[in-house]
C-alpha cells in the first residue's frame, strides 16, 4: 500500500509499505480521507517518522476485523478517535477516553490503509460526506465543539480567538455559529481573511498596536473570552492582555515552555484559565446533530490532494496559506 512518510526538515515522500495487520480487538480501515492537522508540524519540521506520519485525522470504511471485534462490520464507514482509551476504567466508560490514564495517542493516517481499535470507531450517518464526516469525528471541530462546552454560559458575548491555524478557524466557525461575537487573530494574511469568511465579525493581524484594537473593540474592558490556539509565548502573553477582568482564556495550542506568572495573569484581574484537549467520543453525536443543524464544516477545507501529492499539500499547508487539508488516496 501507500503510506506518507515524514523524513524530517520539512520534507516528505510517499513510500510503498505493507499494509497493517490488526492486533486483537482492532479494525482495519481503507481510508478515504484524512487531514492535515497543524500539530503536525513540529514532527514535519523536525525529526519526521520513520517508516510513517503523524497523521491522526481520518475516516474510511472497514475492510478486515481482528480477533474479538464484534461491535463494527465489514463494509461500514467509521470516523475515528486518534486518542484511544483502555475501555475498562470509569473515564472511558463515560466516553472520555482523553481521561483515560492509560491512553494513546495512534497516528500514521496518511495512508491507504491504517489500524485502530475498535473503541475508537464512530459509525457514520449514511448521508454524511466523507469531507465534513472527517472535520467532525477529527480534531478539526472535536476540539473547538469540546471548546464550545466548557464555556457555555449565556453572558459570554465576545470572543477572541487567537491564532488562525486549523484549531483557531474551527473555533471562528463554531462560534460564530452559536451566535458570538467572534475577533479573530493571526500573523498571516491569509488567515485573517478566511477567518471572516468563516464568520469572525473582526478579524486582525497582530502587531504592536493589537491589544489596543481589541480595547477599542470592546469598550476598552477586553473579550469575555480569548482562545489561544497558537501555544506561542506571543500568544499567550496576549491572550491574557485580550481578556476582561473576570475573563477567560482557554488554552487550545500546546506549548511545554513556562510561561505564565500567576500574580500578573491570574491572581490581580481574576482571570478563569481553561486546559481544552481533543474531544471526548461521547461528543461525536452531538458534533452530527450540529451539522444537521446547520454547521457547515465543510468551509473550513480550502484544499484537496491525492495522496501521491502529499508533500505538495503539506509544503502549501506549512506556509499557512491553506484551511482544512483534505488528502484522497
Amino acid at each position: 500500500m501507500k503510506l506518507l512518510e515524514m523524513t524530517g526538515g520539512a520534507a516528505s515522500r510517499v513510500i510503498d509499505a505493507d499494509p497493517p495487520q490488526p492486533a486483537p480487538g482492532e479494525v482495519i480501515i481503507e481510508t478515504a480521507r484524512s487531514a492535515i492537522c497543524g500539530s503536525e508540524m513540529k514532527t514535519y519540521r523536525g525529526a519526521g517518522m520513520t517508516g510513517g506520519n503523524s497523521g491522526h485525522e481520518a475516516v474510511g470504511t472497514i475492510i478486515e476485523l481482528g480477533k474479538d471485534v464484534t461491535s463494527l462490520q465489514i463494509g461500514q464507514r467509521v470516523g475515528v478517535s486518534a486518542v484511544v482509551g483502555c475501555g475498562d476504567c470509569a473515564e472511558c466508560k463515560r466516553g472520555r477516553f482523553t481521561w483515560c490514564k492509560a491512553a494513546r495517542s495512534r497516528s500514521r493516517m496518511h495512508a491507504e490503509q491504517f489500524a485502530i481499535h475498535a473503541r475508537a470507531c464512530s459509525p457514520l450517518p449514511a448521508d454524511l460526506p466523507w469531507d465534513e464526516a472527517t472535520l467532525l469525528t477529527g480534531d478539526g471541530m472535536g476540539v473547538p465543539w469540546h471548546t464550545a462546552k466548557k464555556i457555555d454560559r449565556a453572558d459570554i458575548e465576545t470572543i477572541v480567538v487567537m491564532g488562525l491555524g486549523p484549531i483557531g478557524l474551527g473555533n471562528a466557525l463554531m462560534q460564530a455559529h452559536l451566535g458570538r461575537r467572534v475577533i479573530g487573530v493571526d500573523i498571516i494574511d491569509y488567515r485573517v481573511r478566511f477567518a471572516r469568511q468563516l464568520g469572525a465579525d473582526v478579524s486582525l493581524k497582530a502587531d504592536e498596536t493589537l491589544i489596543d484594537r481589541i480595547m477599542d473593540l470592546t469598550d476598552g474592558n477586553g473579550a469575555d473570552v480569548v482562545i489561544d490556539c497558537a501555544g506561542q509565548r506571543a500568544s499567550v502573553a496576549n491572550s491574557f492582555l485580550s481578556a476582561r477582568r473576570g475573563g477567560i482564556v482557554v488554552f487550545n495550542g500546546e506549548s511545554m515552555e513556562e510561561l505564565l506568572a500567576p500574580s500578573r495573569d491570574f491572581n490581580r484581574r481574576e482571570i478563569w484559565a481553561v486546559g481544552c484537549w481533543y474531544y471526548f467520543m461521547r461528543e461525536v453525536p452531538e458534533m452530527f446533530a450540529l451539522w444537521r443543524n446547520g454547521l457547515d464544516v465543510a468551509k473550513m477545507i480550502t484544499h484537496q490532494f491525492a495522496l501521491s501529492e502529499a508533500p505538495e499539500a503539506f509544503t502549501l499547508f506549512d506556509k499557512g496559506q491553506t484551511g482544512k487539508v483534505l488528502l484522497r488516496p
